[in-house]
């Protein structure tokens, strides 16, 4: 069966987790879902936002790039597929994280960095 696309998910950048989830919570109505001092899943009836906490340095990693997340059904088979065209080794696949995901991600040539994922069970 082949994986089907949902969703995508922007990922936003964050000097401040837990100033910025208040502020979501109290100007958007967006609610948490998850949360800690890095990271934050915030929502809005079936509209997801996350917000990644980052120091804005040229030390960031990320730093002039943008986070996308790819939510899919049945992610085994993308994966399968990202390891034979080489854009991901196989040790990328991350089960059950402590957010409640199954993930892979990989940047692009522009440093964006792309992560494909479903819910873990």
């Amino acid at each position: 069966m082949p994986a089907e696309l949902v969703q995508i998910i922007p990922v936003l950048p964050s000097l401040g987790i837990e100033r910025d989830v208040r502020w979501y919570r109290e100007k958007t109505g967006f609610e948490p879902h998850f949360q800690d001092p890095m990271y934050a899943v915030l929502y809005r009836g079936n509209l997801w936002l996350h917000l990644q906490w980052h120091a804005d340095t040229e030390e960031d990693p990320l730093l002039g790039g943008s986070v996308i997340r790819i939510y899919t059904r049945d992610i085994r088979p993308l994966f399968e597929e990202f390891v034979e065209r080489g854009t991901v080794d196989r040790d990328a696949f991350k089960a059950n994280t402590p957010w409640k995901t199954n993930e892979f991600g990989f940047f692009d040539l522009n440093r964006n960095l792309i992560f494909i994922m479903e819910d873990a069970p």
